[in-house]
């Protein structure tokens, strides 16, 4: 007896409160536009804030109201955006492209050294705030996977025996957390085809760079004078490419003495495991 009429009271009062909870759920309940539903099924779900909403629901509201565009999403790609663009009966771009992320350099440690022993806190912001780098190059890579960590899409892993992020680009939407994480600026977002992309973001002289780095660029020139289609400049240090005039015929990768020009987009892919077994994951 003293063991049921507790039992029976936590029960009734079990159903009153069920009871009172329904009814509340269904008097203030808040009607969402059926539109805004469609709409947030086609965005991609990862909430990664990329397009500069809280996530993806507050995002659709907005594409569905007219407060943001149907290509808002840079993760989602052509594909996203044609639905969405067709879901709210707006245009968008039909020329802008899906992007990647693509890192710019080739710093690994076999490559460009250590100068000093880091003993700091494993994060590249706190790393850069030092000024003075404990590596040998002053503009490359600190390798402690602050883009890998940011990644909403697990796109990026770190080769630890390199001491570099490497890229899967198969999974990467083109988001861009990782190149606002990055203090260095050494990961970028291209356009996610074959292309011609300069590896090294130093600013260094070239025999600061000789010394920092064995392929870091060095501002000869030389791929500025072999390409046929004068499509490379040299400006403020940097050599730049006009992807409208590189026809990709590869003469600036041959010709590069230190290697610091790569292809991109050509290459097969590396299954997910095989880039595991690569790292020791």
């Amino acid at each position: 007896m003293d063991i049921l009429m507790p039992t029976v009271l936590i029960g009734v009062l079990s159903l009153i409160f069920g009871v009172m909870l329904a009814w509340f759920s269904q008097k203030f309940a808040v009607e969402v536009n059926p539109l805004v539903q469609k709409a947030e099924e086609v965005l991609p779900g990862a909430n990664c804030g990329a397009c500069g909403f809280p996530g993806c629901s507050n995002l659709a509201e907005k594409i569905v109201a007219g407060e943001a565009p149907p290509d808002a999403c840079p993760a989602g790609g052509p594909k996203v955006w044609a639905e969405l663009s067709a879901l709210v009966g707006k245009e968008v771009d039909s020329h802008r492209e899906a992007q990647k992320a693509v890192l710019l350099c080739q710093g690994a440690r076999e490559v460009a050294g250590e100068v000093a022993v880091y003993q700091g806190l494993k994060d590249c912001k706190a790393a850069h705030l030092l000024g003075n780098s404990f590596k040998s190059c002053r503009y490359g890579c600190l390798g402690f996977g602050n883009c890998v960590r940011v990644c909403p899409f697990e796109a990026m892993i770190m080769d630890e025996e390199k001491g570099l992020p490497i890229i899967i680009e198969d999974k990467c939407t083109g988001c861009g957390k990782c190149v606002e994480e990055c203090p260095r600026s050494i990961i970028t977002l291209l356009p996610a085809r074959e292309q011609v992309v300069e590896a090294c973001v130093s600013l260094a002289s070239p025999r600061e760079t000789r010394q920092s780095c064995k392929k870091g660029c060095i501002k000869c020139s030389i791929c500025v004078k072999s390409c046929p289609e004068g499509a490379i400049t040299l400006e403020g240090g940097r050599i730049k490419i006009d992807r409208d005039k590189c026809n990709l015929c590869g003469v600036c990768i041959e010709k590069c003495p230190t290697k610091c020009l790569i292809w991109v987009g050509n290459e097969l892919v590396l299954e997910e495991k095989e880039l595991e077994a690569k790292v020791g994951g």
